[in-house]
């Protein structure tokens, strides 16, 4: 099984790397692939460029073997959409289990994303939470969530897709825009990012 864990990266941080760690280990996945978006659907285009993001987060996974970068959306006109990228992904990889990993509050707005419904026939999704946290759904979420849910880690591995798994997670309370922020307002981000990612920020004077 391969984890996709996509986002804007704008810059990566531990929060990024703790999430795809923590689901790599309690799923046994082969890797998880962070996949940097061109021009992210739902937000204002990254600040750092497309290359800036790439060296960042090589940087920051450089010691996790079992993580890697895919620039698949980088090179791909238009809306970064999750779905395209799974397409794209199918073609490469053939019928290997794939793992979209998103955090509840995605989840929970699914429903709006792109073709949401071809999702499932092309990967299992991956639903990290808080642990102790219960999850709110809308009655049409709440029907998706019944018929295709699974707390089954062997039914992940035997079915390319379709299925929707829970999974609790170490979640580190940072996030990229806190961190522009800081950086704009000449403050530390020690402890929030990796220290060659730092490096790297204060070097080519990103977000300043």
């Amino acid at each position: 099984m391969i984890g996709i864990l996509g986002g804007s990266f704008d810059p990566v941080h531990f929060g990024h790397l703790q999430l795809a760690l923590d689901v790599y280990k309690m799923l046994e996945l082969e890797q998880v692939r962070l996949i940097p978006s061109r021009q992210p659907p739902h937000r204002s285009m990254p600040v750092a460029s497309a290359e800036q993001r790439v060296t960042m987060i090589k940087l920051a996974i450089k010691d996790e073997p079992g993580l890697v970068v895919d620039e698949c959306e980088l090179s791909r006109e238009g809306p970064s959409y999750s779905v395209d990228t799974l397409i794209g992904l199918r073609k490469e990889l053939g019928d290997i289990p794939l793992c979209l990993i998103i955090g509840m509050d995605a989840f929970q707005g699914i429903m709006d994303w792109h073709h949401w419904r071809e999702l499932f026939d092309l990967c299992h999704i991956i639903v990290a939470q808080r642990p102790g946290t219960s999850a709110s759904y809308s009655d049409a979420l709440s029907s998706v969530v019944t018929k295709w849910k699974t707390t089954s880690l062997h039914n992940l591995k035997s079915k390319a897709s379709g299925y929707i798994y829970s999974c609790s997670i170490t979640q580190l309370d940072i996030s990229s825009s806190q961190i522009r922020t800081l950086i704009t307002d000449g403050k530390s981000i020690k402890n929030l990012t990796p220290d060659a990612v730092i490096e790297f920020i204060n070097a080519n004077k990103i977000y300043q």
